[in-house]
């Protein structure tokens, strides 16, 4: 792939001077809509993602070429960082520098950018993040920013929160970037305290299905769930003096019902359940236990489904024909409203479960969903 990419920054750049980088996607195993809630997280970063080659320029030039997300060179000044609706992906590399700029972290030149990629977009596999980081991760090293994994994780959220416009945690930011080859992250995203958790699921495969439903998370109802939490922590912070919702317990919380909405009462609930399961499933993987890891999921995405809203009937008949044809486990993954399922499976039973979950979706939805059979992958670096 280096060699590939040298050649393709030569052809567009005329140059073959560019260090080369990969920047991973990630899926979250569960721990689903409570990293902006202080709860514990359990993603794992993937063998596909983006690739990228850069090399500093003599000016204060930026030029962006993506073989996936463009046929045209992009330019912008570093002192020009505005946002473009015509070419919305190139914000997510203008966000990073204006992160950078707001942080005091000087980016002396332009530079010529080559990007690629072979990972779905707007699946829900974080292809924001991979990007974010990637850049990151290249200008970290270019410019000797000393910045570590975790203040580069902070960044990235600072894009997607102050840029974009998008209220997320920094799960994926981190995942993407700490990510660690045959490990998930259990991430206390209150703390960013974090444990490597062994991902060997024996007989079984990991599967992600994409359901092809696209969403948009500033257009989604995603910032709608975050200032619903919002709403519901100002109310109880008050009564129990927790810094978030996943430190209530399920107690304090029937015990304040009344003071809740039936809505706010529901979305606090999957935080607090969800967190518990996400401490559950980790254990479950200690002890090699891969069918009461794969319930545990099942479970989340029966709590996104009723508590938290956040499926869409796609994603609802994924996972129900994905168990009806032999999975072990599934639920959404992601922000939701559409995107991916994962699922457990039995490795000699994959061939035929995809067959029939293609035939299913396919006659219910009208058109097909893609699979990806996945591994844990390293997190973002030089090639």
């Amino acid at each position: 792939m280096k060699t590939k990419l040298i050649e393709q920054f030569n052809t567009v750049y005329g140059r073959t001077d560019g260090l080369t980088y990969f920047s991973p996607a990630r899926v979250n195993l569960i721990g689903e809509h409570i990293d902006y809630n202080g709860g514990y997280v359990f993603p794992c970063a993937l063998s596909f993602g983006t690739y990228g080659i850069i090399g500093t320029r003599q000016d204060n030039i930026v030029h962006v070429y993506s073989k996936g997300f463009s046929k045209t060179f992009y330019t912008f000044k570093l002192d020009e960082l505005v946002k473009d609706k015509n070419s919305a992906w190139v914000d997510y590399i203008k966000g990073v520098l204006y992160v950078l700029s707001e942080t005091h972290h000087d980016i002396a030149t332009g530079f010529d950018l080559y990007i690629e990629g072979n990972m779905p977009e707007g699946a829900g596999l974080s292809s924001s993040a991979s990007l974010e980081a990637l850049l990151l991760v290249m200008l970290n090293d270019l410019f000797s920013l000393d910045l570590s994994t975790k203040e580069l994780a902070m960044l990235g959220k600072a894009v997607e929160n102050s840029f974009i416009g998008v209220n997320s945690g920094m799960m994926d930011q981190f995942a993407v970037l700490a990510g660690k080859k045959n490990y998930g992250i259990l991430l206390n995203t209150a703390t960013l305290d974090f444990e490597y958790m062994p991902l060997f699921f024996g007989n079984y495969q990991l599967l992600v299905i994409n359901s092809h439903k696209k969403r948009g998370l500033t257009d989604s109802k995603y910032n709608e769930r975050y200032q619903e939490c919002q709403e519901a922590l100002h109310i109880l912070k008050p009564l129990y003096h927790k810094p978030d919702l996943c430190s209530l317990t399920l107690a304090e919380l029937k015990a304040s019902k009344n003071q809740l909405t039936d809505i706010l009462y529901r979305r606090v609930r999957h935080c607090i359940t969800e967190q518990a399961r996400t401490i559950k499933s980790s254990i479950a993987l200690k002890n090699h236990d891969i069918k009461g890891f794969a319930e545990i999921l099942t479970a989340s995405h029966q709590s996104l489904k009723n508590d938290y809203e956040v499926t869409g009937d796609e994603l609802d008949i994924l996972v129900s024909e994905t168990l009806k044809a032999g999975a072990i486990g599934a639920r959404m993954t992601g922000a939701g409203f559409g995107g991916c399922i994962i699922s457990i499976i039995k490795k000699d039973q994959l061939n035929r479960i995809i067959d029939r979950v293609k035939k299913q979706y396919t006659d219910k939805v009208g058109y097909e969903p893609s699979f990806y059979a996945v591994h844990p992958s390293d997190g973002t670096h030089q090639i």
